[in-house]
């Protein structure tokens, strides 16, 4: 499998293409929504970008870090305030598509939107669902590792070597050499000790 890093700063500027291709069309989302966990950080960027306190989330279950589960599931069903409502669902990623056909599935339960819109930071060409937006497409197919799950990422990457790193060293020469992920030195040092601790934990 293969992995790459998004740094907050390269986030940041996706985040700008990606509200500048929205904005672009002239949608004015009345209504975000938020695929909990990794749509946070976009749907609150954009929130700001677009000058708008109407933010809420929905939280799809369907991975736990790059390990899949079987099928993606909304483990809170909650009411949405969708109904005649210019509204934009929003992840970080759209990968195989389960995640987008299940929120969608959900938002059809609760009214219809004057209009509904996708967008993502990231879409593979794997996935089933195109969304209306994104600031950049994958051609070929990788495993995105961004700033808000790192811990997440590497628990579960390491956690599938053998033998588990023990070491703050090991672990970074390992990431590099089975994974082809480097991180930087910051990141590393930040999140290595959390990481190692949590594999320590499995023992």
């Amino acid at each position: 499998m293969d992995y790459e890093y998004i740094g907050w700063n390269r986030f940041y500027r996706l985040c700008g293409r990606l509200y500048h291709r929205i904005s672009g069309t002239g949608f004015e989302p009345q209504l975000i929504v938020a695929i909990a966990r990794g749509g946070y950080p976009v749907a609150r960027v954009l929130a700001d970008f677009f000058g708008s306190m109407n933010l809420i989330s929905l939280k799809i279950e369907h991975y736990h870090g790059p390990e899949k589960m079987r099928t993606a599931s909304v483990p809170y069903p909650r009411p949405l305030p969708v109904a005649g409502r210019r509204v934009l669902l929003v992840d970080d990623v759209s990968d195989s598509g389960d995640t987008f056909e299940t929120a969608l599935m959900h938002i059809a339960q609760h009214g219809t939107p004057a209009e509904l819109r996708t967008a993502v930071l990231h879409h593979k060409a794997t996935s089933s669902q195109v969304p209306d937006y994104y600031a950049q497409r994958i051609v070929k197919w990788r495993w995105i590792t961004y700033p808000w799950a790192v811990v997440e990422d590497l628990t579960v990457i390491a956690g599938n070597m053998s033998p588990v790193p023990v070491g703050e060293g090991e672990l970074a020469a390992r990431l590099n050499a089975e994974a082809g992920l480097r991180l930087p030195q910051r990141v590393l040092a930040e999140v290595a000790p959390i990481v190692l601790q949590r594999l320590a934990g499995r023992r």
